[in-house]
């Protein structure tokens, strides 16, 4: 995410693109869009070879001063919790971190990966997370991700451990991808939450292959935080994995979203945040994804809370 620069003056500007920026007016639908809150993927075999995922432009989303807002009513819910599905070794790293190379191995290395995609007439990128789901083929990322302004992106797949364009763990192709109901009607920034379900690949489900995070819904605020993701704006360049660490807040201003002090820029968009994370084993508990950032306040982060409406969009997903 770019914090610096505002919604309008990013989206007139050539080559840039921003997706699910806070506006006055709910986005216009395109004709093609599907009603319910989940598309059945299109999908061109072969299309993302490592030139083009290299190119892929960082997708952004930033929030300008006085825009409007759905109000959403406080957290009641009792917490539900998913467990992750498999431990792995790893190296201890620093706490906290406003945004750094994540040096520390483990599982969060195979379950974490950038996500690519086809808007309009443009390809682009944000990250995601391998979780755990009944059918071990889920990926959780940003709303705006599988969807901005009414359309539904197409030529999704997911790269989990990317590498400078080289795909270890191979490319994930989505079946089908979804939104929580809030994000397919409005595109509402509380409820900034997208998933994928992927096809297996060589006879395994994506779980099988990398592994998977647990995931917590109705957790409450005020965590010790980590967030991975894979920015690809300036100063990052997407071939990285990416963190920020520290204890996190809520936002005051706009949404009902938790904060993290974190520098990281378009393209970390859709990228896990954890709480309770082991660094000795990379996993963690995902409680939200990163979703947008401030113009006017840089080097925070923020992500919706996963609360009943994202537990109903993974139940879609996870039973798929």
């Amino acid at each position: 995410m770019n914090r610096r620069r505002t919604v309008l003056s990013t989206l007139l500007s050539a080559g840039a693109l921003l997706a699910g920026a806070l506006t006055a007016a709910p986005p216009a639908a395109a004709s093609d869009a599907p009603a319910s809150a989940a598309f059945r993927q299109q999908h061109v075999q072969g299309f993302w070879s490592a030139e083009r995922m290299r190119g892929a432009t960082p997708l952004d989303v930033t929030a300008a001063p006085g825009a409007a807002r759905t109000p959403v009513a406080a957290p009641a819910a009792r917490p539900t919790a998913i467990a992750p599905t498999a431990p792995a070794a790893a190296s201890p790293t620093a706490f906290p971190q406003g945004g750094g190379a994540w040096t520390g191995g483990g599982a969060v290395v195979k379950t974490s990966g950038r996500v690519f995609f086809t808007m309009g007439d443009r390809t682009a990128s944000c990250s995601g997370d391998s979780i755990t789901s009944a059918n071990g083929s889920t990926v959780i990322t940003a709303g705006h991700c599988v969807k901005y302004q009414g359309a539904w992106h197409t030529n999704w797949v997911f790269v989990p451990a990317y590498d400078n364009g080289n795909a270890p763990y191979g490319q994930w192709s989505a079946t089908k991808t979804f939104a929580t109901d809030q994000w397919a009607a409005s595109e509402d920034m509380n409820m900034d939450v997208g998933l994928a379900v992927v096809a297996p690949l060589n006879g395994r489900t994506l779980s099988q292959a990398v592994g998977a995070q647990g995931i917590l819904f109705n957790g409450g605020y005020n965590k010790r935080m980590y967030s991975f993701g894979f920015p690809a704006a300036a100063p990052y360049d997407g071939t990285k994995l990416v963190y920020c660490s520290g204890n996190s807040g809520k936002d005051f201003l706009l949404t009902k979203d938790h904060s993290l002090s974190c520098n990281m820029t378009g393209g970390s968009s859709g990228g896990p945040w954890f709480q309770d994370f082991d660094e000795a084993t990379g996993l963690g508990t995902q409680v939200s994804v990163n979703s947008f950032g401030y113009t006017f306040l840089p080097n925070r982060m923020y992500g919706p809370y996963f609360g009943n409406e994202a537990k109903a969009a993974y139940d879609k997903a996870q039973t798929a």
